[in-house]
């Protein structure tokens, strides 16, 4: 067995059904030899699309997603995909080709050290220059991408790595001294937690996007339900409630729902689960939860603490310290003030609506995304590019079970709607997907179009096109005078001719109710489809002004009675 052969059988032995990649010079040898390997590849049209499509793969299924590419420009390429990865806790094995080990360091053609430019942005790399190594890096990355707090793993083999006979399969996990990610709770830990729930008289759960990677959703309602504590998320954590559910106040955040910016720095007690209290989430520190107690449990002891001072850290994984704590709450009696306080959130969730209208055209992009939402089944998973469209879905669009909304949230990567909605499609093949795109971001990764025919793969594009850099035009037209700086798009090419040059069907959309027929047309026929769908560029997000409190929410009001 050479050590290109080596890749293939180790990934097979990891449960790797599928990966996604590009060929090139360095990567030649392991390519030739997967020509004959019954392992499926499907090749993006670009290698940032490749981190992306494992990216989407691995959110939507919880398995570790594989991508690979060439050495230098190839590898850089992937950069920004591994970083995505990274600041959403997503586990992903990228592996690259290198010039062999000979030439490392000499600057030669297509070189690049690509271990020393990703390290800030991967749990762990490994640069195998001995065949005999692969099935054990390969092996062990799976193992830390997967394991504690989920990321990418990067595997560098140099050409004539993958060319070599190996002398014996050896697949033992390699030894890695101080990593051993904490998984139960502190005991002691948990039954302070008990005290202050106990306590507590406006308790408040927010989770965030560990809370679906640990697979602690059913343990989260429980303990909701348990002591009347309604429950906030972050833009990572939409879906571990469903946002249905009267419990369920939304999205917290500079895009967030009001109530439940305006509910948490009313209660006494906040239970964060999963989540890294990022800039976004909080809005001006100083004036975030002043007189509030604070528990925080997550799997990474570096998140607590980091951004917001916490009274009570636990640090392990979510269901396990959620069950242990579920379990110390068994003699827990509902108290008459937690339930006035969650009564009284609900009423809040109701009373403050978000505004949208189905009449107006040019449409509203709320009223799209509510169409969109009215169309998809529960089952259905949604990706979303970044900027307007993302937090437009982010805040109308209504996600009833984990692992169905998949966003960038950490870095913010334009682009990564379409290779996302790939990646999920090929790990759901049964679920419908549709992802949420700007024309700005669409237009960055719009070769994708010829993936998603060449392996025939029903994804549902819907781009909301407005003709602006959506998000950067509305803080011009917001914050900056409406000096509109290079976020005009006045010479988009017409995206129904456009996806009809990649043999994919189109339809352009302008009326009110055309969005709703068209997704579930698109769903009944299970095929590939891109829908232009115009909206009104100058509609804004309801968004927290920089610099600005949690609870200083513009852009949203109060519902009238008598509507």
């Amino acid at each position: 067995m050479r050590g290109g052969e080596a890749i293939i059988e180790s990934l097979k032995r990891m449960g790797v059904d599928i990966i996604f990649g590009y060929p090139g010079g360095q990567l030649i040898p392991f390519y030739d030899m997967l020509y004959d390997a019954e392992m499926d590849h499907i090749l993006v049209r670009h290698e940032q699309c490749a981190a992306h499509a494992a990216d989407g793969y691995a959110r939507a299924s919880g398995k570790v997603g594989v991508c690979i590419a060439t050495s230098g420009p190839g590898a850089t390429n992937l950069v920004t995909g591994i970083a995505a990865a990274y600041m959403d806790s997503s586990p992903i094995v990228a592996i690259t080709g290198q010039v062999t080990s000979n030439l490392i360091g000499n600057d030669a053609f297509q070189e690049a050290d690509i271990i020393g430019i990703t390290m800030p942005i991967t749990k762990h790399s490994y640069q195998p220059k001995d065949p005999d190594l692969i099935p054990s890096v390969i092996k062990s990355s799976f193992e830390i991408a997967g394991s504690g707090r989920p990321g990418p793993v990067l595997i560098d083999v140099p050409k004539e790595v993958q060319e070599k006979e190996l002398s014996i399969f050896d697949d033992n996990m390699i030894s890695t001294p101080g990593y051993n990610p904490t998984i139960k709770g502190n005991i002691k830990q948990i039954k302070k937690a008990k005290n202050l729930i106990k306590q507590s008289k406006k308790p408040l759960i927010l989770a965030g996007g560990g809370v679906i990677i640990s697979d602690a959703t059913d343990e989260l309602k429980q303990l909701s339900e348990m002591i009347n504590a309604p429950v906030i998320t972050s833009l990572l954590g939409k879906g571990v409630i469903d946002e249905t559910d009267p419990m369920a106040l939304g999205m917290l955040g500079m895009h967030g729902r009001k109530v439940a910016n305006d509910s948490i720095n009313k209660s006494d007690l906040l239970i964060a689960v999963g989540t890294r209290f990022s800039d976004r989430t909080t809005g001006k520190l100083e004036d975030f939860l002043p007189n509030t107690k604070v528990i925080h449990i997550d799997i990474d002891p570096a998140e607590i603490g980091k951004n917001v001072e916490v009274d009570l850290p636990i640090v392990g994984d979510a269901k396990n310290i959620l069950s242990s704590l579920i379990d110390s709450l068994n003699d827990y009696e509902s108290n008459y003030s937690a339930v006035k306080w969650s009564n009284s959130l609900k009423s809040m969730k109701n009373e403050f609506y978000p505004r949208y209208s189905y009449d107006d055209v040019p449409l509203k992009p709320q009223s799209v995304i509510k169409e969109i939402g009215d169309a998809l089944t529960a089952d259905s998973i949604v990706t979303t590019d970044v900027g307007q469209n993302q937090m437009w879905a982010a805040h109308f669009f209504d996600t009833q079970k984990p692992r169905k909304f998949i966003s960038s949230g950490g870095l913010g990567t334009m682009g990564f709607g379409l290779p996302t909605a790939v990646g999920a499609k090929v790990a759901c093949p049964d679920d419908p997907v549709l992802t949420i795109t700007g024309d700005g971001g669409f237009l960055m990764v719009c070769q994708e179009l010829s993936t998603i025919k060449e392996y025939d793969t029903p994804v549902i594009v819907a781009i909301l096109e407005n003709k602006t850099l959506g998000m950067v035009y509305q803080w011009q037209n917001l914050l900056y005078n409406k000096r509109y700086s290079q976020t005009i798009l006045d010479k988009n090419p017409d995206f129904v001719k456009l996806s009809e040059s990649f043999g994919i069907n189109a339809e352009r959309i302008t009326q009110p109710g055309e969005t709703k027929i068209a997704v579930k047309k698109a769903i009944k026929d299970n095929e590939p489809i891109v829908l232009d769908i115009v909206v009104d560029k100058n509609e804004c997000l309801p968004m927290v002004p920089p610099g600005a409190g949690i609870n200083e929410m513009l852009g949203e009001y109060k519902l009238e009675k008598d509507t």
